[in-house]
């Protein structure tokens, strides 16, 4: 799983919310992943496990939630899938998974964990919005909050996913919920304050002390999601909001206890892929 990192910043650092290009957030994002991947799977390997299949901050393990369903013999497809525990834990259970990341550096930490496990994933350096498949290749596709916060246009991203997933075939992402948008980014008592306009979808951005994005990250409403889903191929079927477990006291980022117990941090959307596709994608 990966999720917003907790950043390693060159220099003097600038947050703001402000518009940026494509461009500027494949070229941010991609440079921050790779300055930041030794930090984040040293913080959060141990809770990810080498071969783990964890959904969100809350835990929420595929081992008991089965969104994907029965994984055996079946070619899934991981979008964003940093050093590759999803699947990983996949490739132990039958499946004959693929990963794409756009970080080097989180793709070298994958082929650490090959080694160490001796369960050899298969991973390409891609982005999510130019996936390097033939159309139909797989019969999954998932994402453990990779790639789909950290694009400019979503969109792109659902059709090509639908291009390279069979017809019936299952598409399950995780992104930060869109109530989390509205508040601090403090997962104490006192981030407990709606601070920013639900309805702003302006991104939040991290730059440097010449102004260049070095972080990009977008916001949707739920209904930015939901309609992005229907209009790229596929039926939305179900939505999962996990919820924080009682004995869960760690902290990542602005998840916590103290918030998790009361607003949702995660939204999960399960979708099925059309036997055809809108905009002439078949």
């Amino acid at each position: 799983m990966t999720s917003a990192p907790e950043h390693s910043e060159p220099g003097t650092q600038t947050a703001r919310y402000r518009n940026v290009s494509a461009e500027e957030t494949l070229r941010a994002n991609r440079a921050d992943w790779d300055r930041s991947a030794d930090e984040y799977q040293a913080e959060h390997g141990a809770f990810l496990r080498d071969s783990g299949f964890i959904w969100s901050p809350e835990g929420l393990d595929e081992a008991t939630a089965r969104l994907l369903g029965d994984v055996e013999g079946q070619a899934i497809l991981e979008v964003g899938c940093g050093a590759g525990q999803c699947s990983r834990w996949l490739l132990d259970r039958g499946a004959h998974p693929v990963g794409v990341d756009l970080s080097i550096r989180q793709l070298q930490h994958s082929a650490r964990l090959d080694d160490s496990t001796g369960l050899q994933v298969s991973v390409v350096c891609a982005t999510a919005t130019r996936l390097p498949f033939e159309d139909a290749s797989f019969d999954h596709a998932f994402s453990a909050f990779g790639a789909l916060p950290f694009v400019a246009d979503v969109e792109p991203v659902m059709r090509e996913v639908a291009r390279v997933v069979r017809a019936g075939g299952r598409w399950v992402f995780a992104v930060s919920h869109p109530m989390k948008w509205t508040l601090p980014d403090d997962p104490s008592n006192a981030g407990l304050t709606v601070a920013r306009s639900y309805f702003d979808r302006t991104p939040y951005v991290e730059e440097d002390d010449h102004g260049t994005p070095t972080y990009v990250e977008h916001h949707r409403t739920m209904g930015d999601w939901v309609r992005a889903v229907l209009a790229t191929g596929f039926d939305l079927v179900d939505l999962t909001e996990p919820r924080w477990p009682e004995d869960l006291d760690r902290v990542w980022g602005g998840w916590g206890p103290a918030r998790g117990r009361l607003v949702p941090g995660t939204a999960i959307f399960s979708c099925l892929r059309r036997p055809h596709l809108n905009r002439g994608v078949d």
